[in-house]
């Protein structure tokens, strides 16, 4: 079987998306199938293509990281998408910007193809009344839909007038995102909270930095590793030195994804203070590696996250976050709901999972047939 995914970010890029995408891909590769993605050159120096971990990769121009940027990215991404439309059995859209030219080179082909709406973009978009009815549109589009967590699945059902949409969440290398023994020897009994959050506005580590002080006050030598760069970096180095706290958190700024398993093998905690989120993707690979995890009752975090693995807060409350917080390492079984954490990753969302539900669809399409429910095909 052939598939070609169509997607605008791809790793090195770091995020959600990238993430999904590669795990998906390469999970894809090793059942024996062959993948190719188009995707965009993101990054200066970037090949503009190459072969990574079996998956061939294309990049085409991207101009901007703007709505504007990715539709110069789908028109100049064409001329690939249709030359490798033509080798693939099937083509996967993976993001809204990537449905016009996955969708336009299927119909040309003739190839059965699916779409997969990510992100919390889609969810802010889809609030707009101008383009509402164009997501709408792109929703309605595909021979299959799918997203990301069951609040995507909603809205997307609800601006296609009740088009089926399928969630399927996100997917965990938990081979690859296990505990590891983490050799420190100045950590002693200090607890270490991690935030592996990009420093955008959306993702809310404001609110963290702002409920720092009191988890300080009862948790002596606590300290803070905010794993991930952005343009609320400044912003936010300055407010944790106005709360004079600035010695009790680190900022460290961008890490590779290859890095992040041992990072997050070095904390007790992970924080996701999201203001909104589909299914968070770095909140699984820290449940994976066995930590538990308090996030904002937002978006798809309350699909993965409860208090049998970690405490769900208000959004936007530093104080509600910071009593989770302190709730959460003075109970005796945090460690416990750490465990339970990973226990719950691998058993609902691992990446053989996801790859299991996947292979399911792109038979039933390959074959003519219409997508069974994940009910009646076994599941995701």
């Amino acid at each position: 079987m052939r598939i070609l995914l169509h997607c605008i970010y791809y790793p090195p890029e770091v995020g959600g998306l990238e993430s999904h995408v590669s795990g998906l891909a390469t999970g894809l590769v090793r059942r024996g199938l062959e993948v190719r993605v188009v995707t965009s050159r993101s990054l200066p120096g970037l090949p503009w293509e190459e072969e990574i971990e079996g998956v061939r990769v294309k990049r085409t121009w991207l101009p901007s990281r703007s709505a504007m940027g990715w539709a110069a990215h789908a028109l100049t991404s064409l001329p690939v998408t249709r030359s490798w439309g033509q080798w693939a059995d099937l083509i996967h859209a993976q993001s809204f910007a990537s449905v016009l030219p996955a969708g336009w080179v299927a119909r040309m082909a003739g190839r059965p193809w699916i779409a997969s709406f990510h992100t919390s973009h889609f969810l802010a978009r889809a609030r707009s009344q101008i383009w509402s009815p164009i997501l709408g549109h792109l929703v309605r589009s595909p021979d299959h839909a799918l997203a990301a967590s069951a609040e995507i699945a909603k809205v997307a059902t609800r601006i296609a007038k009740g088009r089926y949409v399928e969630a399927v969440t996100n997917g965990v290398d938990t081979d690859r995102f296990r505990r590891r023994e983490w050799q420190n020897p100045e950590r002693g009994t200090s607890r270490t909270i991690l935030v592996p959050r990009r420093l955008f506005r959306k993702n809310g580590v404001e609110f963290l930095v702002r409920a720092l002080p009191e988890i300080r006050s009862e948790i002596p030598g606590v300290r803070v590793l905010v794993i991930g760069d952005g343009p609320e970096r400044p912003r936010l180095e300055a407010l944790a030195a106005k709360l004079g706290v600035d010695d009790s958190i680190q900022f460290l700024g961008f890490r590779p994804h290859g890095e992040m398993p041992a990072l997050l093998s070095s904390g007790d905690i992970a924080v996701f203070p999201s203001l909104m989120e589909a299914t968070s993707i770095a909140a699984l690979e820290a449940m994976s590696c066995g930590l538990p995890v308090v996030a904002s009752s937002v978006g798809g975090l309350p699909e993965i996250v409860d208090s049998e693995v970690g405490a769900l807060v208000p959004p936007r409350d530093p104080a509600a976050l910071a009593r989770a917080v302190v709730q959460l390492f003075s109970d005796e079984c945090f460690r416990e709901k750490g465990c339970r954490a990973r226990e719950r990753v691998v058993a609902r969302w691992s990446n053989e999972r996801l790859v299991d539900r996947h292979l399911e669809i792109y038979h039933d399409l390959i074959q003519g047939r219409a997508v069974k429910e994940p009910s009646a095909a076994g599941g995701s």
